[in-house]
């Protein structure tokens, strides 16, 4: 059985409150999506996309290609047994509260304010400026291991499963919605860095493991 591994949300912006949570999810549990949507040719002919022979022609084989964001489903572990075990005064009185009202806090929109401080539209701290006024998604972090991707938080499905006595909860299993927001960010140009270099890696391997295959 896997050991959890710890993972970090924190937002990046100028944010009241600061937004970070860490918490504990088994690698076994992250699932990663892609899809694409394809324009292919539309004759009886040309059925699954137009005709090709050389490597040099297979750009036309899909006339248009819409690609849709990498997006994340997370489970993870938010306990606070050990912290309540070591006479934490926080956990022993709030459990894991403080963390899922971050989460809440994440999936919340916010407004912009003087200054460029970002505070929960609910609040209605927001400056007087129209642009100010007008609500936006948290952009978040998504740091686990070796990866750093900005990401938004989409969904927050919250399973409690053990309560102090009166009913907060200290354990809970929550599955998280993540969609990576691509584009020339910092964050995710270095991942699209590190996908070039790996898929390299890998291509030198097979050829080098192909080739000793021959001889």
């Amino acid at each position: 059985m896997l050991s959890p591994i710890k993972g970090f949300l924190v937002e990046y912006a100028l944010a009241l409150p600061p937004l970070v949570l860490a918490f504990d999810f088994n690698p076994q549990g992250l699932t990663r999506n892609r899809s694409v949507t394809l324009t292919l040719g539309a004759t009886p002919a040309t059925r699954g996309g137009y005709d090709f022979a050389l490597p040099t022609e297979t750009a036309r084989v899909a006339q248009g290609v819409t690609v849709e964001p990498e997006s994340f489903d997370v489970e993870i572990l938010l306990d606070a047994t050990d912290r309540m075990n070591d006479d934490d005064a926080l956990a022993r009185s709030m459990g894991i509260q403080p963390e899922l009202d971050t989460l809440r806090s994440m999936v919340e929109p916010k407004t912009q304010g003087p200054g460029g401080l970002q505070t929960l539209a609910s609040l209605g701290l927001g400056g007087s400026r129209a642009f100010q006024r007008s609500q936006c998604a948290s952009v978040l972090l998504f740091v686990w291991g070796s990866h750093v991707l900005p990401v938004f938080l989409k969904s927050i499905e919250v399973a409690e499963s053990a309560h102090l006595p009166d009913l907060t909860p200290y354990r809970a299993t929550v599955k998280l919605g993540l969609q990576v927001i691509e584009g020339n960010n910092p964050f995710y140009e270095v991942e699209k860095v590190r996908q070039v270099v790996g898929a390299a890696l890998n291509t030198g391997r097979t050829a080098a493991s192909a080739l000793g295959g021959l001889f």
